[in-house]
């Protein structure tokens, strides 16, 4: 029995590739590896998103050819995901002992390609075509690959993105958007659940974008047409991504509805006022913002402006009060001057973000701001990302702080990966919590007391309030 070993790199979409991958491995009599070394086959599955990621993967590559040739010859590797989609051929060109190239459109086609690897009827292959109906083509789940994912579940609803945002890559390396439809993510909820999974996160590169090219499709389709309701009542309908909530949210069995990674723009009054309707919803909102600064919202093509995002924020708090938002903010963007990133600055003072993800700008080749004039350098980007996270830590420490003797409720996912005497769980906003359990805690929905916090991490005591 051939095994698997699959190392992923980058966002959540990737590691619910990487799983979907998995699963149907092992649906064909493929092991899961524990390690690189113990495997048959390895594949790494990229991101594009930032240079560094994208060299970690290539020189983990070289590593792993290395070991092969001297230990395992025979071993099978191969790039999956956005860089392989991106690189394609010229990732053999580069390490011509890769055996497979995978992009983004064919995460469905991996345990074929490499059936035929090892069995030696081919002896390299690169697919990064488009391919009609991709997006409905992943549905499987390995539930126990770890504690985590037993409880818990990333589901894909979408791929790609329409936005082209100047700094993206992704647009290119996951193509144009591409929608399910609601009934086929509700089934394999539905299964999920039946499964065990009691949290469901709902995946995409723009969550909120869901559904909105199939109803432009379906306006257009029925433009003529007499008394059409598209064209008559259209602009009363709650957006796609609602009724796929509200789709959702009525599963039975299912406690926990999360998602990531909306766009501002995506934040009407009908996703706002869902918040506070459906109480399976989640109060967590990650938003990202990239810039404080309307002059670089501007260059980087975002679609709204620093009042726009302040705006969003005041709704959601009005509409779920205690709801965690988090963010994504990118430092030393092309033109990025001082006053610019003073207003990210002042912008994350007034917002006071539960936490923030900080990147420093990378150019990804033939994307806009590649090319842009004024590129700032590095040592300046260094010194602000050092800066900005100095403030982000300061504020989550206070908020992290009002936590302490508060009683929360939170999911069990499973022992924690550095004590296994120790069970964590996260509260509805998203807060990891960690408290002395045993596996009988597992899944369950429980209210703990928070007696102190580290470092984005909540410490509780159980006994309290569960006697």
């Amino acid at each position: 029995m051939p095994s698997v070993f699959i190392k992923t790199y980058g966002c959540q979409m990737n590691e619910r590739d990487s799983e979907a991958v998995a699963a149907q491995l092992v649906a064909k009599g493929y092991a899961i590896a524990k390690s690189e070394a113990n495997a048959d086959v390895v594949l790494l599955n990229t991101c594009s998103v930032r240079d560094l990621a994208e060299q970690k993967a290539i020189n983990k590559m070289r590593n792993l050819i290395g070991t092969a040739r001297k230990d395992k010859p025979g071993q099978i590797v191969g790039f999956m995901g956005c860089m392989a989609q991106s690189r394609g051929q010229e990732l053999i060109d580069k390490l011509p002992d890769v055996d497979l190239v995978l992009g983004t459109q064919k995460f469905h086609r991996a345990a074929e390609y490499i059936d035929e690897l090892l069995a030696g009827t081919r002896k390299q292959i690169v697919d990064v075509a488009a391919e009609a109906k991709s997006e409905a083509t992943i549905r499987e789940h390995l539930l126990n690959g770890s504690a985590k994912t037993s409880v818990s579940a990333f589901v894909s609803i979408m791929q790609g993105c329409n936005q082209y945002c100047t700094f993206c890559i992704v647009p290119y390396t996951r193509g144009e958007e591409r929608s399910r439809t609601i009934e086929d993510i509700v089934a394999e909820c539905r299964e999920l659940v039946g499964r065990g999974v009691r949290e469901i996160t709902l995946l995409g590169q723009i969550v909120t974008s869901y559904g909105k090219k199939e109803k432009r499709d379906a306006w257009q389709a029925a433009l003529g047409a007499e008394n059409s309701p598209l064209i008559t009542h259209h602009s009363s309908l709650v957006s796609p991504f609602v009724q796929l909530l509200d789709a959702v949210h009525a599963i039975d069995g299912l406690e926990r509805i999360r998602f990531t990674s909306p766009h501002p723009k995506g934040y009407g009054d009908d996703l706002v006022e869902a918040y506070a309707r459906l109480p399976k919803l989640c109060e967590s909102a990650h938003i990202p913002l990239q810039s404080g600064s309307d002059r670089l919202l501007k260059l980087m093509h975002r679609g709204y402006t620093r009042e726009k995002f302040l705006g969003i924020v005041k709704k959601l708090r009005a509409a779920k009060p205690g709801i965690g938002i988090t963010t994504d903010i990118i430092v030393g963007f092309p033109g990025e001057t001082e006053e610019d990133f003073e207003q990210t600055l002042s912008l994350c003072r007034e917002v006071q973000f539960d936490n923030a993800y900080i990147f420093k700008y990378s150019p990804r080749r033939d994307t806009p701001a590649a090319e842009m004039p004024d590129q700032v350098p590095q040592e300046i980007r260094e010194e602000r990302n050092h800066r900005l996270l100095d403030l982000v830590n300061e504020i989550a420490a206070r908020k992290y702080d009002t936590f302490i003797g508060q009683q929360v409720q939170i999911l069990v996912e499973g022992p924690s990966k550095k004590n296994a005497a120790r069970y964590t769980g996260r509260t509805r906003c998203n807060r990891i919590v960690l408290f002395d359990g045993s596996a009988r805690h597992q899944g369950q929905l429980m209210d703990v007391k928070i007696e102190r916090t580290g470092s984005f991490t909540l410490y509780g005591d159980p006994a309290v309030v569960n006697l």
